[in-house]
């Protein structure tokens, strides 16, 4: 470890000159709420990068998650397809629009959502019912697939995007992890209906806390901000509100840190790549685990870099180790359908994620480690 070193953090925020200065002028300026200009520059910088119609730039990226699937359509006593390999944040989302996640195994190749399982498993479970999508075992709708870019790897959009065709459900992303990643040439959070970006402290860019929806729907965004602003109509001096609205939005001194960052994002993604490949370089040599490399046809933003273990009972010792040592690995989250607040929700046989929480360990991945 460097002299003066003490320890590894698993994934800690970039900051230069640009960013502090960008804050300063914010906070001399006044305009700190979610009135400023900022705001919007940083939504237009966004739309521009992804190459969506629209980006509503929000308080996290759970608040977007949230509006995307009650924008959805997403009603109480739903349920909304979800992989089991997620942050509770993409489970949660469904909960508080008082529906119910329906947990899908996952891939070995991209770990999201895997859409050859979910076909077979809607072929067995679902059922069209006066226009509606109706799991028979339960006699709930299910009225989204909600899929996860895991650790910034791009899912198999062009195969989920099928299964949602032909069963007339919307495609919303989870792609808190996932900006800067490409499938296909194409920027993921752009194929489904609506996404969402995460802007954490943790993220490759960051507002501190902070989210975006983004969709190429001029009308949802549209009611995106109107409900993120608490549904209170314009007007100069009344409050009047509409319909129950939310807090959603992003304060502009977030936003102008984003933009600074955002205006990086190219030199950030470059610097993780090359992480990445001394990461492959250093670790392709060792017995007993394999790098977790980004899918075919897909450009990762290598948001967390990651070792899948031969030997699953290697795990936590090896996670002690690396603690001792000052490296903050970490594990891949608790499978969701194994906390006791999701216990109950209906799944699918879970064998593909249920290895991969066993077996995955992510390592630290700061962008300034290159």
């Amino acid at each position: 470890m460097p002299a003066g070193r003490e320890s590894y953090a698993l994934h800690e925020p970039s900051f230069e000159a640009a960013d502090w200065e960008a804050v300063r002028d914010c906070v001399q300026s006044g305009w700190v709420s979610s009135a400023g200009p900022h705001g919007q520059r940083f939504e237009a910088l966004l739309a521009a990068r992804t190459g969506t119609g629209h980006a509503v730039a929000l308080a996290s990226g759970t608040a977007a998650l949230h509006l995307a699937l009650e924008l959805a359509g997403v009603a109480p006593g739903d349920e909304v397809i979800t992989p089991a390999l997620s942050f509770v944040a993409t489970a949660n989302a469904v909960s508080y629009c008082g529906a119910l996640p329906h947990f899908v195994d996952s891939e070995r190749e991209t770990l999201g959502l895997d859409p050859a399982r979910l076909e077979l498993h809607l072929a067995h479970v679902a059922e069209r019912r006066d226009g509606a999508v109706v799991n028979r075992e339960s006699g709930r709708p299910i009225s989204a697939i909600l899929a996860t870019h895991v650790l910034g790897h791009p899912a198999d959009l062009e195969g989920l995007a099928s299964v949602a065709r032909a069963w007339r459900l919307p495609l919303i992303e989870d792609a808190a992890e996932a900006l800067g990643s490409h499938r296909a040439g194409r920027h993921v959070a752009t194929t489904g209906l609506m996404a969402a970006l995460s802007f954490n402290g943790n993220k490759l860019i960051t507002t501190g806390g902070g989210g975006a929806l983004l969709t190429d729907d001029a009308d949802l965004a549209a009611r995106a901000r109107h409900l993120s602003t608490t549904a209170k109509r314009p007007h100069p001096w009344r409050y009047d509100h509409d319909e129950i609205g939310y807090n959603y939005r992003l304060p502009d001194l977030n936003a102008a840190l984003g933009c600074a960052q955002l205006e990086r994002l190219t030199a950030l993604l470059a610097a993780k790549r090359r992480l990445a490949a001394r990461y492959a370089e250093a670790l392709g040599p060792i017995e007993g685990l394999t790098l977790v490399r980004e899918p075919t046809d897909c450009e990762s933003n290598h948001w967390l870099n990651a070792i899948l273990l031969d030997d699953a009972g290697k795990r936590d010792p090896l996670l002690e180790a690396l603690h001792a040592a000052g490296i903050r690995a970490r594990p891949l989250w608790t499978l969701l359908p194994t906390l006791p607040i999701y216990a109950a929700a209906p799944r699918t046989d879970l064998s593909v994620a249920e290895d991969l929480e066993r077996r995955v360990i992510c390592l630290p991945s700061s962008p300034d480690l290159a």
